[in-house]
């Protein structure tokens, strides 16, 4: 019988009787007992039969955990909740987790405070998953769950951008020692270590994830040609993957400068379009995982959405909206969109390999809340006032709305660990 399927006996067969010479007292007596019985049992269950059908479905089994650890079943409503998807709604009361002057690991550029922003609001909103409740981020909780643990963020200027998050959040607990450091141009390749919890944590700047080198080796523009080794992840951090035990990949608006992709056999290059660059990116690095000794868990953090209106960024775009949209105000479409759809087309399959080769991947999918806060950017505060800079439409603020990545970050730790993540 399957689980959940209800057996009843089948009726029993009356056998075949004849009339027998039982004297007429003793008959009479119990038909008396039988009808006795049958009164007292409709008086005990009458009062059910007046309450509603659903009092008599039998209990569910206690929810399981689904594969999806993005994913939670609340016990009260019965039913899924996806925290990745709501709204951002008012949190007046609750003051931002660090601000701009008690955090020392923001970079200038998302300083906004400090270069002038006139207003906070920005601070003031959290997010809200339709079903349940995303917990603030405890970093108690967090630091305890990584003991002894490392994790690395692998990509580009954004993916620095979520470890500064997450820096500052910890930081209400304790700071960090640097331990390495590697400076690439003007790019650095840092490790730090929290001691008094043996959990390290790094950067790798690998904005195409991918080996590449410059056209032009004395060009210093992020414009110019590029070339690409699309079947070569980075050394950079290929080559010290399997020490960690968890690894946070992003990457994407690097890729919209002009790509060729680099043939080292007979040294030419041919003009790749930027989906089949992005493709084949998180392809190499995720076959990388699956091929290799990394055992952990590999996280992609999916795309981070702009926000520029009024032109591109290098044509006098901003972002001065000053409230997040509404779930229904605004779509992903367009390029962005495409970038999406293939991460999450590349990181399924690299999931299902995942499985079988003992890789765990997890899909860290901030883009839709995201989608809906072009207020959090730095826009024309990233810079003082008399430097005449882009507007600064991709990153985020610190403080701002980038730290709910940490907490997303922190329930799907909970999740893996047995632990729960959400609150109904």
């Amino acid at each position: 019988m399957k689980k959940g399927q209800y057996h009843l006996d089948p009726p029993l067969k009356q056998p075949h009787t004849t009339l027998s010479n039982t004297p007429r007292p003793i008959t009479v007596l119990a038909l008396s007992v039988t009808l006795i019985l049958i009164t007292t049992s409709c008086l005990y269950y009458l009062p059910l039969l007046t309450l509603p059908t659903s009092f008599f479905t039998p209990s569910p089994p206690p929810p399981q955990r689904s594969d999806d650890t993005n994913v939670v079943r609340s016990t009260k409503k019965k039913k899924k909740c996806d925290i990745f998807t709501g709204e951002w709604v008012p949190n007046p009361q609750r003051p931002p987790p660090y601000t701009n002057n008690s955090c020392w690991a923001i970079h200038e550029h998302q300083n906004c405070m400090k270069f002038g922003r006139p207003d906070s609001d920005y601070l003031r909103w959290r997010w809200k998953p339709d079903g349940c409740e995303l917990p603030a981020f405890n970093p108690g909780q967090f630091l305890a769950l990584v003991q002894g643990k490392s994790l690395a963020f692998i990509g580009d200027s954004i993916g620095r951008n979520q470890m500064q998050s997450l820096m500052c959040l910890l930081s209400r607990v304790t700071y960090p020692e640097l331990i390495s450091e590697t400076v690439l141009k003007d790019q650095v390749i840092a490790s730090w270590h929290y001691p008094a919890f043996n959990f390290t944590l790094s950067n790798f700047w690998s904005p195409y994830l991918l080996l590449g080198s410059e056209a032009d080796p004395n060009s210093t523009s992020p414009t110019s040609l590029y070339h690409l080794h699309l079947h070569r992840p980075d050394p950079s951090w290929a080559a010290h993957a399997a020490r960690f035990d968890y690894l946070i990949f992003s990457a994407g608006h690097w890729f919209f400068r002009p790509l060729m992709s680099y043939h080292p056999n007979n040294n030419t290059a041919t003009p790749i379009s930027v989906n089949d660059a992005y493709r084949l990116a998180f392809r190499t690095a995720f076959s990388a995982l699956n091929e290799g000794r990394f055992k952990g868990m590999a996280f992609l953090r999916t795309y981070s959405p702009a926000h520029f209106e009024g032109g591109a960024w290098n044509d006098g775009g901003d972002c001065v909206r000053r409230r997040p949209f509404r779930a229904n105000e605004t779509r992903l479409e367009g390029y962005e969109l495409e970038m999406y759809m293939i991460q999450l087309e590349e990181f399924r399959a690299a999931e299902r390999v995942g499985r079988r080769r003992g890789v765990r991947f997890r899909l860290l999918d901030v883009t839709g809340p995201m989608l809906l806060r072009p207020d959090g950017h730095p826009g024309r505060y990233g810079h003082p006032k008399n430097v005449t800079k882009y507007n600064d439409c991709v990153h985020w603020c610190l403080p701002g709305p980038v730290d709910v990545w940490n907490g997303f970050l922190l329930h799907m730790l909970k999740m893996d660990n047995g632990r729960g993540g959400w609150e109904d």
